[in-house]
């Protein structure tokens, strides 16, 4: 598969997955589908193994739990992590990408997608 992962987001992956409660053979559960201006939209949480469907890649000794349309559109991208006070949380570089032009708001290519911290679903004890 070809998906590089920046430094920065490996930090943030092996975190989760870390501190995630999920066990040593848990994954990052990676959902990404098409949508929103910038062309990507994605959700993601620390599972204790993949669900029907997903896919274990390993990248740099990180196990992510990828369903089939998130590989083919993680193909080619640059997957970044982002602390600033603008923005934090993963970001997905995809040289592909266009905008839409529409509403103004779009990245040029390649484009960003923002994924804020805030969005990630606490699990609770």
């Amino acid at each position: 598969m070809d998906l590089t992962i920046t430094p920065s987001a490996a930090k943030f992956i092996q975190r989760m997955v870390r501190f995630g409660g999920a066990g040593e053979s848990a994954g990052f559960r990676l959902v990404v589908s098409p949508g929103g201006c910038s062309g990507l939209s994605s959700e993601f949480s620390v599972e204790a193994e993949p669900l029907a469907g997903d896919a274990t890649v390993t990248i740099d000794g990180m196990k992510l739990f990828l369903p089939a349309e998130s590989r083919m559109l993680l193909q080619g991208v640059t997957m970044d992590f982002k602390d600033t006070p603008l923005q934090s949380g993963l970001v997905f570089v995809d040289p592909k990408a266009t905008g839409c032009g529409t509403c103004g708001t779009s990245a040029p290519p390649p484009a960003e997608v923002g994924i804020p911290i805030s969005s990630i679903p606490i699990k609770s004890a």
